[in-house]
């Protein structure tokens, strides 16, 4: 895609406008199912905004500072962060909703809840924690995250959880689709036996918007901190799929380029190709349903979001590419390997000697080993930064593994 190169003080005519009204699939705030919870809404702000800022103000939002994506936070202060990436996310999600006349509050409000659920260590984490407690339903960060927003976090003394409205629950749990495999992770089945969230269809269109803006931001920033660590050189990228054209012509037009420069110029002209096939390939979809509200939107069977049949292989052929390349790096590896023994290690401690755990966490355990004590383990552990993890196994062990 050519980037539009108007001469300077030129005012450019953007490819999207912004519809004038909202569409009529949007999902409305005045129409919202409401909170689990009744209480009174802002006088100032939407139901969405206010989900949006519960969020933000939450403690496990907080926490993602100190997350990592694929490298652990001590290889360099350029590497994304959980926070990072949800910011990303969240405006990407945006921009997308405004030019397709969706709630852009509710989209934001989904892509910065996506990642609360994730364990210390990123997929390394999961997978340890996961391994660990398959004999109680293993581990989803998806489940996880809802479980955070509806009982773990303690903000508001007449009930647990940030009391968020049911859209935002909904796109929290269902924002890549539909939840049809059984059994389902517990505290979702749980929750959705309470207040049901309709699991078997795609979720509302922001949601959708949320999901998408995941992938674009993931893919995007993955060849960033690629790259910045050295795991793969710009010549590899030259030669893979969907990035390689980008490569090639930024190459091309500029020569070599400082490191940062070139990754900037790339990455644009990738993020810039993505979205806008997402949009017109959306529009068409939208164009074909005619749906005539969110929940029309809900009972079509397949999202009305998402990449052109052109442009669906390419990408998932780059995701591809970056998974070997990255996750599967030597280098990545022995973080990962090391990462995993950490919290392995912290999951049986604390379930053998539940007093290790702070006293109010303590308090809710049963017997050392058993299937209650283990469940609070699980939850106690995956709200963990990567540097308390770190500090924790420290403490109990009293040996310094350095990631």
């Amino acid at each position: 895609m050519e980037l539009n190169s108007a001469p300077a003080g030129r005012l450019i005519q953007p490819i999207f406008e912004p519809p004038n009204a909202r569409a009529p699939f949007a999902t409305r705030p005045a129409d919202s199912r409401g909170r689990l919870y009744p209480e009174p809404e802002s006088p100032t702000r939407t139901c969405y905004q206010r989900d949006r800022d519960r969020i933000i103000h939450s403690s496990a939002f907080r926490r993602l500072k100190h997350k990592t994506q694929v490298f652990v936070q001590h290889e360099g202060d350029y590497y994304r962060t959980r926070l990072t990436h949800s910011l990303e996310v969240a405006q990407i999600a945006r921009s997308l909703a405004r030019v397709l006349g969706l709630d852009e509050d509710l989209a934001e409000a989904i892509a910065l809840a996506h990642d609360l659920g994730h364990t210390p260590f990123g997929h390394a984490g999961e997978e340890a924690l996961s391994e660990g407690t398959r004999n109680i339903g293993g581990f989803d960060h998806n489940a996880h995250a809802l479980k955070l927003v509806t009982s773990l976090e303690h903000r508001y003394a007449d009930y647990d959880g940030l009391n968020l409205t049911w859209e935002t629950l909904e796109g929290l749990v269902k924002h890549n689709g539909p939840l049809t495999r059984l059994p389902l992770p517990e505290p979702i089945a749980s929750f959705d036996a309470i207040w049901p969230l309709e699991l078997q269809t795609w979720p509302g269109p922001e949601a959708q918007c949320a999901s998408l803006a995941d992938d674009i931001a993931y893919v995007n920033h993955d060849i960033d901190d690629g790259l910045r660590a050295g795991l793969f050189p710009v010549s590899e990228l030259a030669e893979a799929p969907l990035v390689g054209g980008h490569v090639q012509a930024v190459t091309e037009r500029y020569g070599k380029l400082e490191l940062g420069r070139f990754i900037g110029e790339t990455v644009r002209r990738l993020m810039s190709a993505l979205i806008i096939d997402l949009i017109k390939e959306a529009q068409r979809r939208i164009g074909e349903a005619g749906p005539a509200s969110a929940a029309i939107v809900r009972g079509i069977k397949h999202p009305l979001v998402g990449f052109s049949d052109p442009m669906t292989p390419g990408f998932a052929a780059l995701k591809a590419f970056l998974f070997e390349r990255m996750y599967r790096h030597p280098k990545v590896l022995i973080s990962v390997g090391k990462a995993k023994f950490i919290i392995s290690d912290l999951f049986e401690a604390f379930c053998r000697e539940p007093a290790l755990l702070p006293a109010d966490w303590a308090r809710s355990c049963g017997s050392p080993g058993d299937a209650a004590t283990a469940a609070i383990v699980r939850d106690y552990i995956a709200g963990m930064t990567d540097r308390f993890a770190l500090e924790e196994h420290a403490r109990i062990t009293h040996k310094q593994i350095a990631l």
